[in-house]
């Protein structure tokens, strides 16, 4: 099938990603000279002892001076996790269960905030990660800042065929792989990775994927197909006998996901508190992400057998969880440290508007705090 190249990385290739260009640019022979960007995303991020997330580096931080590429809401401020407990806490209560499952737990910070909330109420805390590296540092954060709760937690690398619990994954639907799709004004094609005088370049090939709006779509516009999260998803539903889940995540409702006027796509790389939008550019050495299409989410978990129990923005979400009456007492007792890192959690300009959340059941449904306001459920 003929292959046309549209782009070219603008860098040489880096020596620190030397090994890992080898083992893409291996597949991309063995599959014909074309590798679908899913496939090419998944090894820039999780190839073993290669990939962004397999590295033995510090991705999280609040700011470039401590090596880190990029900051999460747990990294900003305990009153994340807080106040996420308290959706939690009220989710084991209405599911009658005793386990918390988080997924790609970061630098373990969400984990320890949680356990410290928590504590008696769970049996065990289980994270599921597949960075060995992520692991032990997750280890460590937990054993210094919660101690007397730390051996409850247990990872594993994948999910049990059956398990009960709240499930809870932030910022890590957008690190899923995704197809990029692009229309070129009269056809749909496949946006892959190609080899051109030893560099990667972007290459298209007809396809008959589609998005979900492809009516929208304006000449030249590229999107994304979320196919492993919304596979992710249908796995959980099949697995997650009794529970719920919640994800916090940036992204959009399916119509302004698809809207006309992204027509770049949502597509972007984190290093060092900068943003860019080459992704085969120093493969293996900085974040690829892509915003999260909400709607696919919740069509996923509806049509596996999941009640969805709310979607809102992470700053009302926060609110309903009683994050003001946490700042509000912190300041009563003197400590005023917490109210700007708060306030980068709920105002629009920073995460509280692009940040959304959703939430799921596994079971008979319930009133979920962190939607008793501003639910949004309606858009998707």
């Amino acid at each position: 099938m003929k292959t046309t190249e549209v782009s070219v990385s603008s860098a040489p290739p880096s020596s620190c990603g030397g090994a890992l260009r080898e083992r893409i640019a291996d597949e991309i022979a063995n599959a014909g000279g074309w590798l679908g960007f899913e496939r090419y995303m998944e090894l820039a991020l999780y190839a073993p002892g290669l990939g962004y997330y397999a590295r033995d580096d510090r991705q999280f931080g609040v700011s470039a001076r401590s090596g880190s590429d990029f900051v999460t809401a747990p990294e900003l401020s305990p009153l994340f996790g807080r106040a996420l407990a308290r959706q939690i806490g009220q989710a084991l209560e209405a599911t009658g269960t005793r386990e918390v499952w988080e997924f790609g737990a970061g630098s373990g910070a969400l984990a320890a905030q949680l356990l410290g909330e928590l504590g008696e109420r769970i049996d065990r805390y289980v994270i599921v990660d597949l960075s060995g590296v992520l692991r032990e540092r997750q280890r460590t954060v937990l054993t210094e800042r919660v101690p007397q709760w730390a051996p409850r937690a247990v990872w594993l690398d994948a999910l049990p065929p059956t398990f009960e619990g709240v499930v809870v994954g932030n910022e890590v639907l957008d690190a899923m792989p995704v197809a990029l799709l692009h229309f070129d004004g009269r056809e749909w094609h496949e946006r892959g990775v190609a080899l051109h005088e030893g560099r990667f370049v972007f290459a298209d090939r007809p396809t008959d994927l589609r998005p979900p709006l492809p009516g929208n779509a304006v000449p030249g516009a590229i999107t994304e197909l979320p196919r492993h999260a919304g596979g992710f998803m249908r796995t959980l539903a099949q697995r997650l006998a009794r529970g719920a889940a919640f994800f916090i995540d940036y992204g959009f409702p399916e119509a302004e996901y698809h809207h006309p006027q992204r027509s770049g796509g949502t597509l972007m790389c984190h290093r060092a508190h900068r943003m860019d939008t080459d992704p085969l550019q120093d493969v293996g050495e900085k974040d690829i992400t892509a915003h999260v299409d909400f709607t696919a989410m919740a069509l996923a978990g509806q049509d596996a057998g999941l009640h969805v129990l709310g979607y809102t923005s992470q700053a009302r979400f926060l609110m309903n969880c009683g994050l003001l009456e946490h700042l509000q007492a912190g300041i009563t007792a003197g400590d005023i440290k917490p109210v700007a890192a708060a306030q980068k959690l709920l105002a629009e300009h920073e995460m509280g508007e692009l940040f959304k959340v959703i939430g799921f059941a596994a079971g008979a449904p319930f009133d979920a705090l962190g939607f008793a306001r501003g639910d949004r459920s309606h858009t998707l």
